[in-house]
C-alpha cells in the first residue's frame, strides 16, 4: 500500500509521522485494506494535500468522514468522482453558491477545481469501511487533522475557516481567530439546511475577506 503526500505538508507534519498514535493508525489502515473495502482508494487517502499545499492554502473546509458509497470518496470532504450523482448536502452547497454569486449549479460534484486554487478540503477522518459511516472514527485520524488546523492556524495568517455543523465547529475550536476568518453555520445536510445553511453567503464573505488581504479569490464555479 503506497501512499504519498505532498512534500510541503510531508515537511510541517513529520513530527506527527512519528508519534505513536500515528504508527498504531498506519497499522490499523493497512489491516483494513487488505481486510475489508474502504474508501477512498488508498491512492487518494491524502487527495486534499497533494492538490492543495500548505503553502497554497487559503481556504479551510473541514468535513467529517469519506463518502462511504461506490466510487464516491476520492480524498476531497464533499467532493465525489465525476460519474457519481452529487449527494444532497454537496447539492445544497451548490445551490447556495448559485444564491449568493450567481453562479450555475454544475454538471458533476468534482471539486478538485476548488483544491488547486487553495481550498483544503479537509475530512476529520480520511478513511471509512464501505457502508460503515464513523467506522474509522477514533483510530487516530482525528488527531492528526487537528494537528494540520493548528499548524495552518499558528504558522499563516489570514486563512478563511468555513465550519459547517457543529462537528466542524469543536474541531474549529484551535483556531486562532485574531488571525484568521471563521464563518460558522448549519450543515449542508437535508436535516439542517434550512437552519443556517441556506444564506450564509459564506462563498462571498470569503472572497471580501480575500480582497480586503489583497489575496487572490477563489472561482467557485
Amino acid at each position: 500500500m503506497e501512499v504519498k503526500i505532498e512534500e510541503s505538508w510531508k515537511e510541517k507534519l513529520k513530527n506527527e509521522f512519528s508519534k505513536e498514535y500515528f504508527e498504531q493508525l498506519v497499522e490499523f489502515i493497512k489491516s483494513e485494506y487488505q481486510n475489508y473495502k474502504i474508501y477512498p482508494p488508498a491512492k487518494d487517502i491524502f487527495n486534499a494535500f497533494n492538490l492543495c499545499s500548505f503553502h497554497n492554502t487559503r481556504v479551510v473546509i473541514i468535513g467529517q468522514d469519506p463518502y462511504h458509497g461506490e466510487r464516491q470518496a476520492h480524498g476531497l470532504c464533499f467532493s465525489v468522482n465525476e460519474e457519481v450523482t452529487p449527494p444532497p448536502s454537496l447539492v445544497n452547497i451548490f445551490k447556495e453558491i448559485k444564491e449568493d454569486l450567481n453562479i450555475p449549479i454544475p454538471a458533476n460534484g468534482n471539486l478538485e477545481h476548488w483544491a488547486q486554487q487553495g481550498v483544503l478540503l479537509l475530512n476529520a477522518t480520511l478513511t471509512v469501511r464501505a457502508k460503515q459511516p464513523g467506522s474509522h472514527q477514533n483510530k487516530g485520524w482525528e488527531e492528526f487533522t487537528d494537528a494540520v488546523i493548528k499548524s495552518i492556524s499558528d504558522e499563516k495568517q489570514n486563512v478563511v475557516f468555513l465550519l459547517w455543523g457543529s462537528y466542524a465547529q469543536k474541531k474549529g475550536a484551535i483556531i486562532d481567530r485574531s488571525k484568521h476568518l471563521v464563518l460558522e453555520s448549519a450543515h449542508p445536510s437535508p436535516f439542517s439546511v434550512h437552519r443556517g445553511f441556506s444564506g450564509n453567503k459564506h462563498f462571498s464573505k470569503t472572497n471580501d475577506f480575500l480582497l480586503s488581504k489583497n489575496l487572490p479569490t477563489i472561482n467557485w464555479k
